[in-house]
């Protein structure tokens, strides 16, 4: 269960790349897609799980696992099926407002992933009144309050979990937390200095750990280190679609577009992962007309649904691949009122900057002063806005 919770954390910090809404079939014996069988251990595994809850319907132990087990695949493959398949694995316990334990803790984590953030925060503090002891809810409750950049708050319930986590994943919670609250550097050290004396720990937490520090050393503008942290997690095992889109996003900022298109041209089933596919070809002056329709297409079929999470890739698309600054400054205002990570303040001020609308602009400056968020990309964009540093 532990290493489980500390791979939810990574896929909550590094914000796992916009999900759909999960499609919920209407009847058990509706047949979504044919999947290749594949004989390996996680294939093997589902099978195992599914076949105990045919057989058990109410089996609390077996459902929980197996949807435990569909949000990593969601992690690694950036698929947002895996999400509805393990909201359907806890159907029995999906509408109870008393809820056991683990299936509120999975609950408010599918209710993150589609930026539901109160219902989950709601979830998290009723496990919480039952088990303060709880590791994944304390540390998943902190991811939370962390993207809608509640740092206070954040930290103090990564303070819970000294006495309940080992000390790399509290110090990795908590140095997350000061790297974009004015602290950047002091974190860095500290999380560096963790990270080294626990080599031997589980690889999917050194990844999240690598990548962290890598975003901070991005951010802090030393290039040479972000692009080893990168590397080095990318080592350790297949990447997931977050590692791959924030490594692509480190390339473009450096001018590598022939890197993001080497890295990303099978990865493009996963929209996060295209859009910056096409940013590369655009930017190598390659024609990307194919994949800007088929963006454009995702985007609609989204909004038409009324699935709101894929705001800021859609700001970003509408900016940067269409050149229509006021409709990506719309959509970067409405991601900004529901998250505010560093990607969302730099296409929010990014938009606006293109769209030379200072006053627009006002609500993300007034955050950037009360939080001090260290971020080099951002001062380009404060010299369009004509704002003093």
């Amino acid at each position: 269960m532990m290493r489980f919770c500390f791979l939810l954390m990574i896929v909550a910090i590094c914000c796992l790349p916009a999900q759909a809404t999960p499609y919920l079939p209407k009847d058990d014996q509706q047949v979504l897609e044919h999947l290749p069988l594949r004989n390996d251990t996680t294939q093997r595994e589902f099978r195992r799980l599914r076949q105990i809850l045919i057989a058990q319907p109410d089996n609390l132990r077996a459902a929980t696992e197996l949807a435990q087990h569909y949000i990593d695949a969601a992690r690694n493959d950036g698929d947002p099926r895996y999400l509805g398949y393990a909201q359907a694995a806890l159907k029995p316990w999906w509408s109870l407002i008393q809820a056991p334990v683990p299936v509120l803790v999975l609950r408010a984590t599918l209710r993150q992933s589609t930026h539901q953030f109160p219902a989950a925060l709601d979830d998290l503090n009723a496990v919480l009144k039952q088990d303060r002891d709880n590791a994944q809810a304390w540390l998943t409750r902190a991811t939370i309050l962390q993207v809608q950049g509640r740092f206070a708050e954040a930290k103090a319930s990564c303070m819970h979990l000294y006495p309940l986590a080992p000390e790399l994943v509290t110090l990795t919670c908590i140095s997350n937390i000061g790297s974009l609250n004015g602290d950047a550097a002091a974190s860095y050290t500290t999380l560096h200095k963790i990270y080294d004396k626990n080599r031997d720990a589980d690889p999917g937490i050194r990844i999240w750990v690598l990548t962290l520090l890598a975003e901070i050393s991005a951010r802090r503008g030393d290039a040479t280190a972000a692009e080893n942290r990168y590397r080095d997690a990318m080592s350790l095992a297949i990447p997931d679609s977050y590692l791959l889109g924030s490594y692509a996003d480190f390339l473009l900022d450096q001018h590598r577009p022939a890197d993001v298109i080497a890295l990303l041209k099978n990865k493009t089933k996963v929209d996060a992962l295209l859009l910056r596919y096409a940013l590369a070809l655009q930017v190598q002056h390659s024609p990307a007309a194919d994949q800007i329709s088929l963006l454009d297409q995702r985007f609609e079929a989204a909004m038409l649904r009324g699935d709101t999470v894929h705001q800021r890739e859609q700001a970003r698309f509408e900016l940067q691949l269409k050149n229509r600054p006021e409709v990506a400054l719309k959509l970067a205002q409405l991601n900004w009122a529901i998250q505010k990570e560093p990607a969302d303040l730099r296409i929010y001020l990014e938009a606006a900057a293109a769209s030379k609308n200072l006053e627009a602009a006002a609500p993300a400056i007034a955050w950037l002063r009360q939080n001090r968020l260290e971020d080099i990309a951002l001062a380009p964009l404060l010299n369009k806005l004509g704002v003093k540093q």
